[in-house]
């Protein structure tokens, strides 16, 4: 872990962490990895957030859930992401059920949206999303436009508030830190 910002801190995925993570896979206890090392940090930190791959069948993704108490889901405005939500729905009941009582979707967040008419496939998605009966109610008021901000921020290696504090993408995620925030409290 590195100091990125007054108290501010990352673990930062890397290529030995992707080695490490198909060595994980092999142990019987991997669930419990980060909720064990993390026992007594209370103290010490108010939020861990856990950026994990795509993949919820992951190692580090169900290790990252177990220890968790909410997971919030980026969900690309596509039919495959839409399919993909109900398979990583059931796996946090299972972590729910089997590891972590305390674990629940705290919600859906929509990432590369555009609400340009242009796309308005983005706008059926939504609503699609909004009508379900098990995902409308995760699906939360803030989403990320797409905006070429982000990807020069990783080009750089810098964050967005180092980067391009201006941006779309910057007043994007400000607001959804925001409505995390307001959700946890509730």
């Amino acid at each position: 872990m590195q100091p990125v910002g007054e108290r501010l801190w990352l673990a930062q995925a890397s290529e030995p962490l992707a080695a490490a993570e198909k060595i994980l896979g092999a142990d019987i206890a991997y669930p419990m990895l980060f909720r064990n090392n993390l026992d007594g940090l209370d103290s010490l930190v108010d939020y861990i957030i856990f950026d994990t791959s795509p993949s919820p069948n992951s190692p580090l993704a169900l290790a990252a859930m177990t220890a968790s108490t909410r997971v919030y889901v980026p969900v690309q405005p596509e039919y495959f992401a839409f399919e993909g939500l109900q398979s990583l729905l059931d796996i946090v009941e299972r972590i729910r059920k089997n590891y972590s009582p305390q674990l629940r979707v705290g919600g859906l967040f929509l990432t590369k949206y555009a609400r340009s008419y242009r796309r308005s496939l983005h706008h059926e998605f939504v609503d699609m999303m909004k009508e379900h009966e098990q995902l409308g109610p995760l699906v939360m008021q803030t989403s990320i436009r797409e905006n070429v901000a982000i990807a020069e921020a990783q080009v750089q290696r810098k964050s967005l508030y180092e980067w391009a504090p201006t941006s779309n993408a910057f007043q994007d995620y400000e607001a959804l830190t925001k409505e995390i925030m307001v959700s946890l409290s509730a």
